[in-house]
């Protein structure tokens, strides 16, 4: 038995009828043949399962209790197997998470490329970002006005699994007393126990003390102490009480955050130092809040909110809203006509843009006073609308009843989401430019036009030299996968509106970036599809996966790939019970020598599939048959 070659006797699988056959490695085999005639069996059912079998078997017992054993294929012996892998046609899976970008890992790098090298804007005014010195926060502290007491944390840790006992103990020698954990305030003293397996934060508390004057140089000692144990921020938090139930974790609106690093020096805002998972859609540090990450939301649509815009809001435009509008609810919608001017009987197609999105989106943080008449007089309060939209998901959330959920789906479609506008990124990562344009304008484009974007990208030499291997990776994917003709391909395409072809090609390319070594490969068809140029960079692609010391075997019926293959071997000589052979191996040139293959027969030329004589004229529809006349015919053929 050679060392250089995969041995395989007596195959049975399927239709296969006892196949010996010696397939060289290093080599581009092509396996041909008619349908059905024992290829796919061959290649996928034989060396691709056997190759998968005896990897779980050499796994330990803990791990394939959770594989499971797989059947070994019916054949006498196979040797010379390497490490197998299989692209087949089928999609890439079902998860609205993966993209062409994330399949490719792609997005991967990018998401270090525009942490490392990126230019953060503020979200609000587009301004760059700068640094803010130390007397800049200590005034924007005092700003929040005096015998204001307040309390001087350390971001230490954010978001990381982990029991940080080390981290604790040195914080307890450094004279550190308390530290908020995940919202809680805890003493140093008391050893806290954290489960390894969650994601914590941690906040060391520097110090608590009244804003005024005389305590300046005891803040800036305070400041400067906590941008040098948080990597240059530091979180300032209102107090009324010294007690640690005052120190518990407030909304952002509570809390200002201050950085040496990050801030706007417009907007006062201050923002988390950029990171590679606040540019992932996968990651809480940098999903959008209101999709999750998913760049679309199934929720109400205004369109079909409304059917009738002949309606005016009181005669229930809004359909789903149902029952007769009553005299508190009237009251309350008659403040938002007010406060925003329209009239509420109008018909809601005369309504201006401003008042219908008032009473379906609400009025956002506009004080509306609201006027309730008695009898014995007049009662106003004020508040906030929030609208009926707001309301309409309420009732969907909490509906139970099958019934009333579908009812209220008939109002619902699913549609880009209003805060990120399909982009899955919170703001502050929209914000980060790298060429000028951020990460989801770049993974808008097309791979080809990825690919020319970073091959023109033009750096400052630090930025290169920190982005050089980044972009060297984010280059020689582009160019796997323009080779294999996806080049018209977005990279935020997501995964399961991929065809099958396309899924294949695109792990295709990731093997080929991967630069694995001694290993075999079996595809299946991958030429489907293509374009007859898409189809020689398929096969230059395939001949570079051969050059780098892999065996590549092709399912194929393409003649291009048969006559740049080392090897072809020919099933048949027919589909089903009458294939299951193997009727020519070898070159091209013995293969078209071979009497008994009909695919050398064909490669030839002495046999052809003649083009018609008669062609239906372009433009001319074909004649469509009614139902009735098909039903007829067949039974006149029956009799």
């Amino acid at each position: 038995m050679d060392a250089k070659s995969i041995t395989v006797r007596g195959a049975r699988e399927h239709n296969l009828r006892d196949v010996t056959l010696t397939l060289p490695h290093d080599k581009l085999i092509c396996f041909t043949g008619v349908s059905g005639s024992g290829k796919s069996s061959f290649a996928f059912d034989t060396l691709f399962a056997e190759g998968q079998r005896r990897y779980i078997e050499s796994l330990s017992a803990y791990a394939r209790q959770f594989l499971g054993q797989l059947p070994k294929p019916d054949v006498d012996l196979i040797t010379g197997l390497s490490p197998s892998i299989s692209i087949q046609q089928q999609s890439s899976g079902w998860n609205p998470r993966s993209t062409v970008g994330t399949v490719t890992q792609i997005h991967d790098f990018l998401r270090v490329l525009f942490a490392r090298v990126g230019t953060q804007h503020c979200p609000s005014c587009d301004q760059p970002i700068t640094a803010q010195t130390r007397e800049q926060i200590v005034a924007r502290i005092l700003a929040m006005g005096d015998k204001n007491r307040i309390v001087v944390l350390a971001p230490v840790v954010r978001g990381q699994k982990g029991e940080f006992r080390d981290l604790f103990a040195d914080m307890l020698k450094r004279g550190f007393a308390r530290a908020r954990v995940d919202g809680q305030v805890v003493r140093l003293s008391d050893d806290p126990m954290l489960d390894r397996n969650i994601r914590h934060d941690i906040e060391i508390v520097i110090d608590r003390l009244t804003l005024s004057r005389s305590n300046r140089s005891r803040l800036h000692d305070a400041v400067e102490q906590g941008l040098a144990l948080g990597d240059g921020a530091i979180i300032v938090s209102s107090s009324q009480s010294d007690t640690d139930a005052a120190l518990k974790k407030r909304s952002k609106t509570d809390e200002l955050l201050l950085s040496a690093k990050y801030a706007c020096p417009r907007c006062d805002r201050s923002f988390e130092p950029p990171s590679p998972q606040m540019f992932s859609f996968n990651s809480p540090a940098g999903m959008c809040s209101s999709c999750d990450g998913l760049g679309e939301r199934f929720d109400f649509d205004s369109d079909l909110l409304v059917p009738d815009p002949r309606k005016s809001f009181l005669n229930l435009a809004i359909e789903p809203m149902r029952t007769r509008i009553g005299r508190w609810r009237r009251h309350t919608y008659r403040g938002v006509a007010d406060a925003v001017g329209f009239d509420l009987t109008a018909p809601w197609k005369k309504l201006p843009k401003k008042a219908r999105h008032a009473l379906l989106f609400g009025t956002g943080d506009l004080h509306i006073t609201y006027t309730w008449r008695t009898r014995g007089g007049e009662f106003k309060h004020g508040g906030t609308f929030e609208g009926i939209v707001a309301d309409l998901r309420a009732k969907y959330r909490k509906a139970k009843s099958g019934m009333v959920r579908a009812y209220y789906e008939k109002y619902m479609r699913r549609r880009n989401c209003d805060q990120c506008d399909g982009a899955r990124l919170n703001p502050q990562a929209r914000a980060v430019v790298v060429g000028r344009k951020t990460l989801p304008e770049v993974s808008h484009l097309t791979i080809g036009q990825a690919a020319r974007f970073f091959s023109e990208l033009k750096l400052n030499e630090v930025e290169q030299f920190i982005a050089e291997e980044v972009l060297k990776e984010i280059n020689n994917r582009l160019e796997f996968l323009v080779n294999v003709g996806l080049h018209y391909l977005t990279l935020d395409r997501t995964a399961p509106t991929l065809s099958g072809g396309e899924s294949q090609r695109i792990r295709l390319a990731s093997q080929i970036g991967a630069g694995l070594v001694g290993v075999l490969y079996i595809l299946d068809e991958p030429s489907i599809g293509l374009h007859a140029k898409d189809n020689a960079r398929l096969l230059a692609s395939l001949e570079r996966l051969r050059d780098a010391g892999n065996t590549v075997i092709v399912v194929e019926h393409d003649e291009d790939t048969m006559r740049a293959a080392d090897l072809i071997v020919d099933f048949g000589p027919g589909p089903g019970v009458r294939g299951g052979e193997v009727v020519a191996c070898g070159s091209l040139a013995e293969v078209m020598k071979n009497p008994r293959s009909l695919t050398g027969r064909y490669l030839t030329g002495k046999e052809e599939i003649a083009i018609p004589k008669n062609r239906r004229p372009i433009g001319k529809k074909p004649t469509r048959i009614s139902k009735r006349k098909s039903t007829a015919r067949s039974r006149t053929k029956t009799r």
